[in-house]
């Protein structure tokens, strides 16, 4: 097994080919995850990336009346997953560590539960605020920022655990891997300060960036020649999705805070049915794929959703 940035290194600019899943629900089988990889395997990813969902609150009523706020996870089980991913399927899994619903000393177990399972790579974020509030909230003895994610994973690179009493700490040899926004995180006040913080996370010890998904190639090369102009110099890989669904259209910029090209939305518009959409999004995805490999792009990257048929169309062309 080896790191994303050895990975990259290892291609001699060839483009590799990467996607995203999400943990299965509570209570479902691994198996499903595994039916929604192997179609992709024959593509030869070095790695992939499975997603970190924080809690919930729900709301039970009690016996006696009244309300009961409980915390659920919906999708637990990132590194164990990993763990199954790797073993299976003998390729690297990158698990997301996300900042909310999780304290230091939370984050540090994990850690030292993926370093002892010889999973070296994480991509490290701030996660989003949960459904129930309109705005993120730290967990009381967490992290606010990735930055401040990003400097736990180096500490423990360097030996440095959160009880400073140890004397035998083993160092951890994580590859951090952080989010990019060449549309701008929607919390951003503009690009020069989304910029700013990207810059910050990479100096930090961010080795590589993997971007919010796009509908248009060109807002990704200005991020690209931007984030280079501030001398930014880690692989930057695109994130790609195909669309699937007319609901998408309004799910997606809501969600993600992205532009659609109006080209893309007036054919979705004109589809009869969600089949011939899929087959838009398809030949769309397909197109920026192409051009972003022809630009000599370290991995293409593509958000699954679990759902494997559409981008393994996509990388049929490709790989």
């Amino acid at each position: 097994m080896a790191k994303i940035i050895e990975h990259i290194a290892k291609a001699k600019g060839k483009t590799l080919f990467s996607f995203e899943i999400l943990p299965p629900l509570k209570g479902e089988s691994i198996d499903l995850l595994f039916n929604g990889i192997a179609p992709l395997m024959e593509f030869k990813p070095p790695f992939i990336d499975v997603t970190y969902h924080r809690e919930e609150f729900i709301y039970k009523t009690r016996p006696e009346g009244g309300l009961e706020k409980r915390i659920t996870r919906k999708r637990p089980g990132t590194v164990g997953i990993c763990a199954a991913i790797m073993n299976r399927f003998h390729v690297d899994a990158v698990p997301h560590l996300i900042c909310g619903g999780f304290t230091k000393e939370e984050t540090e177990n994990a850690l030292i539960d993926l370093d002892f399972l010889g999973i070296d790579n994480v991509l490290a974020l701030r996660g989003d605020h949960i459904k129930s509030e309109g705005f993120f909230t730290q967990e009381p003895g967490g992290h606010a920022y990735a930055s401040e994610l990003i400097v736990q994973i180096k500490d423990m690179n360097a030996g440095k655990y959160l009880d400073e009493e140890l004397r035998t700490t083993t160092p951890t040899d994580f590859c951090i891997g952080v989010a990019g926004y060449p549309e701008k995180h929607f919390e951003a006040a503009n690009m020069e300060t989304e910029l700013k913080f990207t810059k910050l996370k990479c100096d930090l010890g961010g080795e590589y960036i993997v971007t919010q998904m796009f509908f248009d190639n060109k807002p990704y090369f200005d991020y690209v020649k931007r984030c280079k102009d501030l001398g930014i110099e880690v692989p930057i890989i695109p994130g790609l999705k195909p669309i699937t669904s007319k609901k998408q259209l309004t799910v997606l910029p809501r969600i993600f805070a992205l532009d659609i090209p109006q080209d893309l939305v007036s054919a979705i518009e004109s589809a009869k049915d969600d089949k011939a959409v899929k087959q838009i999004g398809i030949e769309w995805c397909a197109m920026q794929s192409k051009e972003l490999m022809a630009a000599g792009v370290p991995v293409l990257h593509y958000y699954s959703m679990g759902k494997s048929d559409a981008v393994k169309q996509i990388a049929a062309q490709l790989f």
